[in-house]
């Protein structure tokens, strides 16, 4: 009988899903987006966080002023909480208003003023609780009764409130906060006005208070950051730094109410691990509402998330893609997000495939079974996934990754002409198609210059080649031929790879600090290439350290270097060619110490202008500079690949943009139609083993009858 209950109750379940279903029965019909993640999130205070990892939960429950457009690209900023993109002006070291043209050294600070927008109201939260006589009701909190919390949810009282601009002024106060150690503190201090002395000010006060001690920030007013009324705040910014509105769009100057900080501040607190690192407080469309680093995270809907929708516009083909049929819907469109802990990629995998996670990316253990390279040398999905429905999504990320000459070495350094078109010999002679096709496995685009896609400045199709590395034809970039890179190589002096006046051959040095088998397959690719030229190649190996110590020395000479940008702006990657921000002296991020005057010039005149028809002439000019100069080979701009299902909606990737998860879309009737689909149980074998227990049973069963009715005959 127990058999027959078992079978039954397994074919119960079966009824209302896949029974290998990882997530409670019913739950794959609601309104939930499935997704992993890898690592526990070190820190969700907005103050410290600046990882990937965490941006992915920072991202959906911290609302900065700013926000980038969903669809458009360029990137482009937008209000999120404010009423309107800031209110900008311009002073002279006296006061008095300068106009936005008026040059740099004219500029002392920049005031931005910005007014939010009212009624926007936090997640509910035990920090905002009150008694019935309005005091808080968890500051003070008795020893004994925090005793009896052991997790958060045990907090029963939890409210909410309106968001205010003082909330935002806090926040900026606490970029300071000793005891935070805010990873953007030093750059930031460079700009806000006061923000460097009020670092000292509170690494003072911090020293005269107990170690749990609340540092009450509310005491010390900044003069860079202050509140105007209950919904407007001014940032004051030392000189011209157009450059400051992007980081109005990270979490860094996101609200946090001084109510949070007062509460998670007191004795025993930490103990518990209730934070901001641990459990963050925002007004965004989803709050935290589970925190599990060893198994699960999950996000839930903000019952108090302001109205906010979908955009009506985008870029053109936005619309034939599906990316507009929500336009105007409230956000956020799905109701929960859950992340479920997974360490490696192959499981992470055999769930996508089943359906129980709604996306995924591309590891390289799966990039064959994923994907197939078409005769066009361009990728798209392998049979087996476009049957699935799944979907594929590229695009380009606003990162370069390059070779630099050492423009100090004394054999391929300098703007002298022979050095100029050694360089350019090898900018050709290094095939990067090639490269991307091997070790990327297409992930990823040439580059020709230093601008990628989604970074305003960069020119697309013709326009934008780099007529140094490239020609243009039959309406593609075609790479200039080996035998243009030897005419340049004799130009330069060095015929068939000697020189000219010895007859001594050219060898020149890689520096890298790659390792392993897979390093050693892409150094001998490096040599191949110098080899077409005739050119010796030796690659020094080194560790982290020391190849860090020869860069800042200018010891090495040729090397590999990334960049990934911290904002879409032109600035962010031009200034890794400006002349002041070498490595070598300055320990800037110009890694290859190039310097042309002309290219300084132009950087100081564009980095302060706003963007329009102007400032894309000096960039232009600027960029056919370095070209021609080639103090860097422009390797490629890396490809972010990622798979969603068929159930999954607004799958358009956005880089810069870290709170995109409210425009997601699922589909759950679908869902669980292709679950079912792919999980189908296999039955047999249960029914076969039941009928080998049930056959094994009979003789037993037959054996004990027998001896029952010979004992009764007895």
């Amino acid at each position: 009988m127990r058999a027959w209950s078992f079978l039954l109750a397994v074919l119960l379940a079966a009824c209302n899903g896949p029974v290998n279903s990882p997530y409670p029965a019913g739950q794959a019909s609601k309104n939930i987006l499935y997704s992993a993640f890898s690592e526990r999130p070190k820190h969700l205070d907005p103050a410290r966080s600046y990882s990937e990892n965490e941006a992915v939960f920072t991202g959906q429950i911290y609302e900065p002023p700013l926000q980038y457009h969903y669809l458009k690209r360029p990137y482009e900023l937008e209000p999120l909480t404010a009423k309107a993109m800031p209110a900008v002006s311009y002073h002279a070291a006296d006061g008095r208003a300068v106009p936005e043209t008026a040059p740099a050294e004219a500029v002392a600070y920049t005031v931005y003023q910005i007014q939010i927008k009212p009624g926007i109201r936090y997640q509910p939260h035990p920090c905002f609780a009150r008694r019935p006589d309005g005091s808080a009701r968890y500051v003070p909190i008795e020893p004994e009764a925090l005793k009896r919390v052991e997790r958060f949810a045990d907090f029963k009282d939890v409210a909410s409130r309106e968001l205010t601009a003082a909330d935002y002024v806090y926040q900026i106060k606490r970029l300071a906060n000793p005891r935070l150690s805010s990873p953007i503190f030093g750059l930031m201090s460079e700009y806000i006005v006061g923000l460097k002395d009020y670092g000292a000010i509170l690494a003072k006060a911090v020293k005269d208070l107990p170690r749990e001690g609340y540092l009450d920030l509310d005491r010390y007013p900044l003069a860079g950051a202050e509140t105007v009324d209950r919904y407007t705040y001014r940032i004051k910014i030392k000189g011209k730094y157009p450059q400051f509105a992007y980081w109005l769009a990270m979490p860094f100057f996101a609200p946090v109410p001084a109510e949070a900080e007062r509460f998670y501040s007191q004795p025993g607190m930490a103990e518990r691990n209730f934070s901001l690192d641990w459990q963050p407080v925002g007004t965004g469309p989803f709050y935290l509402a589970e925190n599990d680093p060893n198994r699960v995270m999950r996000l839930v809907r903000n019952p108090h998330y302001h109205a906010d929708f979908y955009p009506a516009e985008g870029e053109p083909g936005d619309r034939a893609e599906g990316l507009l049929a929500d336009a105007g819907k409230r956000l956020p469109l799905i109701d929960e997000a859950v992340y479920g802990l997974e360490k490696e990629d192959i499981p992470y995998w055999t769930k996508f495939l089943q359906g129980y996670y709604d996306l995924s990316g591309i590891s390289s253990d799966t990039f064959d079974q994923a994907i197939r390279i078409g005769p066009d040398g361009q990728p798209d999905l392998s049979p087996e996934m476009r049957a699935r429905g799944i979907a594929l999504s590229t695009a380009v990320r606003t990162s370069i990754w390059y070779v630099g000459f050492n423009m100090r070495d004394p054999s391929l350094g300098g703007l002298n002409e022979s050095a100029r078109k050694l360089r350019q010999a090898i900018s050709i002679a290094l095939d990067y198609e090639e490269f991307i096709s091997i070790f990327l496995n297409g992930r990823g685009i040439p580059a020709q210059g230093p601008l990628p896609p989604g970074i305003y400045g960069y020119r697309e199709g013709e326009a934008g080649i780099d007529p140094v590395v490239y020609r243009w034809q039959n309406g593609r970039a075609v790479r200039r031929s080996i035998d243009d890179a030897k005419r340049l190589l004799a130009e330069a002096g060095y015929p068939d790879g000697r020189e000219a006046r010895t007859g001594k051959p050219l060898t020149l040095y890689l520096d890298t600090m790659a390792s392993g088998p897979e390093a050693k397959s892409r150094l001998d690719w490096y040599r191949k290439q110098f080899d077409k030229l005739g050119v010796q190649l030796v690659v020094r190996a080194t560790d982290y350290n020391r190849f860090q110590d020869k860069m800042l020395k200018g010891n090495a000479q040729i090397f590999e270097w990334g960049w990934n940008a911290d904002y879409p702006d032109p600035e962010n990657f031009l200034f890794l060619l400006y002349g002041p921000n070498r490595k070598v002296g300055q320990n800037g991020e110009n890694a290859a110490n190039y310097a042309n005057p002309e290219f300084d010039r132009l950087f100081v005149q564009m980095k302060d202008m706003a963007n329009g028809p102007a400032r894309q002439a000096v960039i232009d000019r600027m960029v056919d500079i370095v070209r021609n100069d080639a103090p860097w080979v422009f390797a490629y701009f890396p490809k972010n690949f990622g798979l969603r299902h068929a159930w999954v909606k607004n799958g358009k990737p956005n880089l810069m943009a870290n709170n995109t998860l409210k425009y997601r879309r699922v589909e759950p009737a679908q869902r669980i139609g292709y679950q079912s689909r792919w999980n189908r149980p296999i039955w047999w074998p249960l029914f076969a083993g039941w009928l080998v227990l049930l056959a094994a049973a009979v003789p037993a069963v037959r054996a004990y009858r027998r001896r029952q009715q010979a004992a009764a005959k007895g």
